[in-house]
């Protein structure tokens, strides 16, 4: 008989790249391979999923989980894989009533790190977190890395791109973020592409147009601004047609090891210790944290330290990035 599992993860876009590996191996390996696999999250995210041949249907919500418990209980579910462990996630839980298995982030030792300064920091990296919440029922982590499927309207028209960045290739730069301690400084990123020396397109959301001119007007005529241009699913194909791929603590740089893809992360206010590290990513991927003290200053980036702006970003200065896209 045909199993169906329900995997629960509402939100951000790195997290739910990170949860990819759990739903290849519950599709795999689950009841033999004989599973309906969902996947409920917020409606804004569902681009990211809807390429993925291991997910058989995708649900989703505005704000409220009443929005879709209705429809989620007219399916026979057999366990909930709950990798979010929020409220919104208990009260599916809650409302279907069948078996769950729930992550375990570490959000309080996660806080006695950030506050405390203590090292408690749950071992491992989310993934392995994510696959350990679905080890009982019988699901092994196959060691494949993450997965980004992207559909036919997601393909970049070749002529966006200057004929030297076609021809050349190019160094895909993700200068966004959604918190300003992740925000690798605008002037550092135009010194670095001045001195790489070779094509960089920038990426980025509407809200980097502003970071995106001002890095290209100062940082040669390599430059190439894709910041607004694009779709996010347009941006991962640029960073899946790159050489490399240079990246502030944020959802495309888990894109980029997706696409095992040359991956140099910078680490302001977070630190890769929360686990969020590029996860598999291609040879040669480098993880270059600030040697700031006092670090993690929060969370998500979004508390910067009290002295002056970007001191989050002290020892991790444009040279030593140029030299680690260049020792690729």
């Amino acid at each position: 008989m045909t199993a169906h599992v329900l995997i629960v993860r509402f939100s951000s876009i790195g997290d739910i790249v990170m949860t990819t590996p759990v739903i290849r191996a519950v599709k795999r390996q689950c009841n033999g391979g004989d599973v309906e696999v969902h996947f409920l999250t917020k409606r804004g995210y569902l681009p990211l999923l809807a390429a993925n041949p291991c997910i058989d249907r995708l649900h989703a919500i505005e704000r409220k989980v009443g929005e879709v418990l209705p429809q989620l209980r007219s399916i026979p579910f057999d366990w909930v894989v709950d990798l979010h462990n929020n409220p919104r996630s208990f009260q599916v839980r809650r409302g279907l009533g069948c078996p769950a298995q729930v992550v375990r982030k570490g959000t309080a030792r996660r806080w006695l790190n950030i506050h405390l300064g203590l090292d408690v920091l749950p071992p491992g990296h989310m993934v392995d977190r994510f696959m350990a919440t679905v080890a009982p029922l019988g699901i092994q982590n196959d060691g494949l890395g993450l997965d980004f499927f992207l559909r036919p309207e997601d393909e970049v028209d070749p002529e966006l791109l200057p004929r030297r960045h076609r021809e050349q290739g190019y160094v895909a730069w993700v200068i966004g973020g959604q918190h300003g301690g992740k925000l690798y400084p605008a002037k550092w990123v135009a010194q670095a592409c001045r001195e790489l020396g070779q094509p960089v397109v920038l990426l980025g959301g509407p809200e980097d147009r502003v970071r995106g001119a001002q890095i290209a007007a100062q940082g040669g005529e390599g430059v190439f601004d894709a910041c607004g241009a694009t779709s996010f699913n347009q941006a991962a194909a640029l960073v899946r047609d790159a050489v490399c791929v240079v990246s502030n603590d944020t959802g495309l740089m888990h894109v980029a090891a997706a696409f095992k893809k040359r991956v140099v992360s910078l680490w302001g206010a977070t630190v890769p210790a929360f686990g969020m590290s590029p996860y598999l990513p291609g040879e040669g991927s480098l993880v270059l944290e600030a040697q700031c003290p006092g670090r993690p200053y929060s969370k998500h980036g979004g508390k910067l330290p009290l002295r002056a702006p970007y001191t989050c970003w002290d020892g991790l200065e444009p040279a030593k990035v140029v030299a680690a896209v260049q020792g690729g």
